[in-house]
């Protein structure tokens, strides 16, 4: 059976398209059934456009509370029956009432090699602590930030010279790889 996927976004989407992607092989046990964004401005919602894929906005700004931002995600989320939602990119933080409502049905991708810098800035505090690899991790939403269990994993090395920003971008080429990966070992 095919697994319905809802991806969660808040910018570009890079993550979101390299699901999108590999969904289009015959092979994919799952298909794209919603692109959500709590920004009215992403750069991928133009692209869940472009590929004919539903897609909606519910913007944070309009909400007085994280509660009602995140009732209103749940409505929508919930009105589209997804089997599985994929955090990819979804800057927000979500309560831990949303959270247990789609226990065991939602994962993410943090790009550092958890349990190692939860959070923002995770290149920049891997060059830092002077670690000799970095990484991605696909892992379980749990109302813990960054806290679920690990799915999967990809690292790199840290190269003499690398700087957040080159680091990031070859952690971005794993991450790529990984989430595509993990989605289709949980269908």
């Amino acid at each position: 059976m095919t697994k319905r996927v809802a991806i969660l976004i808040s910018g570009r989407g890079s993550n979101m398209r390299s699901l999108c992607e590999a969904m289009k092989a015959a092979d994919f046990p799952a298909e794209p059934i919603l692109v959500l964004s709590n920004r009215p401005g992403a750069g991928g919602l133009e692209y869940a456009a472009a590929e004919g894929i539903a897609h909606a906005v519910v913007d944070h700004k309009e909400y007085a509370t994280r509660e009602a931002f995140d009732a209103a995600l749940h409505e929508v989320l919930s009105a589209a029956r997804p089997d599985i939602i994929c955090l990819a990119g979804f800057m927000r933080i979500l309560t831990p009432g949303f959270v247990d409502k789609w226990a065991g049905k939602m994962i993410n991708i943090h790009p550092s090699l958890l349990p190692k810098y939860p959070g923002l800035h995770t290149h920049q505090r891997a060059l830092d602590a002077g670690d000799a690899e970095a990484g991605c991790t696909v892992h379980y939403v749990v109302p813990e930030m960054d806290a679920g269990e690990i799915i999967g994993q990809a690292s790199v090395p840290v190269l003499p010279g690398d700087t957040a920003e080159t680091l990031e971008k070859r952690v971005l080429i794993e991450e790529h790889t990984l989430y595509p990966a993990c989605l289709r070992k949980l269908c």
